[in-house]
């Protein structure tokens, strides 16, 4: 009798993809290496891997552990739940555990969810814009661009949805 090997499924969606969560944090990853202007290879060389190991975690294809997220955070600065933030509820539905649960129990966690706000320092429009207004060479110029941003912050409260367009 031959005996088949099949591949653990752990962390698989049942019909075998990556799991949404790992692709998920995977993304984080390379949303924040782009971010901090470091390469795979960089990235790869600090936390002692290969560029395709990296290259693996941001695409959800590997997952990455515990003590590895904990390396991650630290060489890209950033809290661990940075990479779970912006999280749709869909993916979250998709973590290993719910394809095992029975019916009732998924229900009662989804009554039981948190809400979590998301600190717009870890939001990649933050981000981005303050990458752009750094990159801006005219700084006189940039520094009004932060004035106007300012003055715009502050009469807020004046501004409604209704005003777009």
């Amino acid at each position: 009798m031959v005996r088949q090997i099949r591949k653990s499924s752990r962390g698989r969606t049942p019909q075998g993809a990556p799991n949404p969560v790992d692709v998920h944090v995977g993304n984080r990853i390379r949303l924040r290496r782009t971010l901090l202007g470091l390469s795979q290879d960089r990235l790869a060389t600090l936390l002692g891997l290969t560029f395709q190991q990296v290259q693996k975690y941001e695409r959800g294809m590997n997952r990455v552990g515990a003590s590895r997220l904990w390396d991650i955070s630290k060489v890209l600065e950033t809290p661990i739940g940075f990479f779970f933030e912006d999280m749709d509820k869909s993916v979250a539905n998709q973590s290993p555990r719910m394809f095992t649960l029975p019916e009732e129990e998924i229900n009662f966690l989804e009554e039981e969810e948190e809400t979590y706000t998301v600190d717009p320092m870890q939001k990649k429009e933050t981000l981005e814009l303050v990458k752009a207004y750094y990159k801006i060479p005219n700084r006189k110029a940039a520094r009004h661009l932060f004035d106007l941003i300012i003055a715009m912050s502050k009469s807020a409260n004046n501004y409604s949805h209704d005003d777009e367009e």
